[in-house]
């Protein structure tokens, strides 16, 4: 079994700026999502805060519109993306969000 991140692509709003009502209701959508996940979820992440990009010419930059991320067990990168089915980053429906997943591959100096 292979671990995958979901990287959330696209602005999420806080949910400290929302009603407690609409704010229960995400939460409420995130909870559906994880129990259909149910043991595939390794880690459910993180919302991303305020960032920068570093660049390689020693300039910084506004980090790319990135919100979060979730891991995943799955047996390939097929599988994983059938994990996104319902989840609550998707949707809106109009193309405004994303969810990128790459296979966590492993680093070739770790014993």
């Amino acid at each position: 079994m292979a671990k995958y991140m979901m990287i959330y692509r696209g602005e999420a709003t806080d949910l400290s700026s929302m009603s407690e009502d609409d704010a229960a209701a995400v939460l409420g959508q995130w909870e559906t999502w994880m129990d259909k996940v149910g043991p595939a979820m390794v880690d459910v992440g993180a919302p991303f805060g305020e960032g920068t990009a570093v660049i390689d010419d020693g300039s910084s930059g506004p980090a790319s519109s990135l919100s979060g991320y979730s891991i995943l067990d799955a047996p390939n990168l097929a599988e994983a993306a059938v994990l996104a089915d319902g989840h609550p980053f998707l949707s809106e429906g109009h193309g405004s969000y994303a969810i990128d997943l790459f296979e966590l591959m492993p680093v070739p100096f770790e014993a």
